[in-house]
């Protein structure tokens, strides 16, 4: 399974484990989880990233509208997985 590296703003590091990624309306998504297995916190990331930039910018969802119709996809894409946000 794939992983990314977050840095908080101040400059910690924190591992996530890529479940799926998506791409809506030419803006990409990672569903991210804190552990590869069992029972794990998620979270629903958002390409901020400008064309020109050298590395991706990912932030959290935390617009309620645009959470609850990625979230939605994700779901589809992984019936088998039960998301709890």
């Amino acid at each position: 399974m794939d992983t990314i590296i977050l840095t908080a703003d101040d400059g910690t590091e924190n591992e996530f484990f890529i479940e799926e990624q998506t791409r809506i309306g030419g803006t990409d998504y990672l569903l991210v989880a804190d552990a590869a297995e069992g029972d794990a916190n998620a979270l629903i990331l958002k390409d901020i990233s400008e064309e020109n930039d050298s590395e991706a910018c990912y932030v959290p969802v935390d617009d309620e509208d645009e959470l609850a119709a990625v979230l939605k996809i994700f779901e589809e894409m992984l019936d088998d997985t039960d998301i709890r946000m």
